[in-house]
This record gives structure tokens, C-alpha cells and sequence, in this order.
């Protein structure tokens, strides 16, 4: 799934990437940062939210495992999830998404290999 793409109902858009990896796979934080949300979310399954200051925040869904709780600091590149089996609809892989005041903005410059 692209950023910006439309989603199965048309009139919505991806406001993340999809980045197709195995379950199990580690997700690490693309930054220092607190957490601000670690639970499951109707369409993100499990969800993990980190708060970097400054008005950023970074989304990691669909994962199996949640390695931080609500209030948790975390450092950069540090594992702080496992990739779920994914959905139907997506495949497997980890949801990933930036916002910055609110608003999502293309996350792709955040993405390692």
C-alpha cells in the first residue's frame, strides 16, 4: 500500500505505507521518543503510537506482539514490536505511518532497508 493511495471503499485514502515483511518480524522506532497509545485499534489491530516531540508522531500497526506500554520511553531503533500475520485485505506486513500536528505526511523518507 502506497501513501496517498485509495483505499477497497474509494472514497478513503492510505495515510501510511504498508511495508510487507514476515510475521514476526522486529519493528523498530524510527526515533526517541514516549508512547502515547499501545492497544489494539479497529482496523490496525495492534497499535503502537510514539510521540516525538515537536508535533511528530509515528504509527505501527498490525502487529502480534507489543513490546512498550502507555508512558514508556523508547530510543531510537529500538525494538519495540512484532509484525503480525497481517488481514486479508493487506497481506502481512507493518502498517507505518507519520503525522505532524495531526496531519499525515508521507512516511517513506523514515523507511530503512
Amino acid at each position: 500500500v502506497k501513501f496517498g493511495s485509495e483505499r477497497n471503499l474509494g472514497q478513503l485514502k492510505w495515510q501510511g505505507v504498508v511495508i510487507g515483511s514476515e510475521a514476526g518480524t522486529e519493528v523498530r522506532s524510527i526515533s526517541h521518543g514516549r508512547v502515547a497509545f499501545a492497544d489494539w485499534f479497529r482496523g490496525f489491530g495492534l497499535l503502537m503510537i510514539l510521540d516525538h516531540g515537536n508535533g511528530y508522531m509515528s504509527l505501527y500497526g498490525h502487529n502480534d506482539s507489543l513490546f512498550k506500554e502507555l508512558g514508556d520511553w523508547v530510543e531510537a531503533d529500538e525494538v519495540i514490536a512484532r509484525v503480525g500475520p497481517g488481514s486479508g485485505q493487506l497481506g502481512t506486513g507493518l502498517y507505518f505511518e507519520i503525522r505532524h500536528n495531526g496531519k499525515p505526511i508521507n512516511p517513506i523518507r523514515w523507511c530503512k532497508k
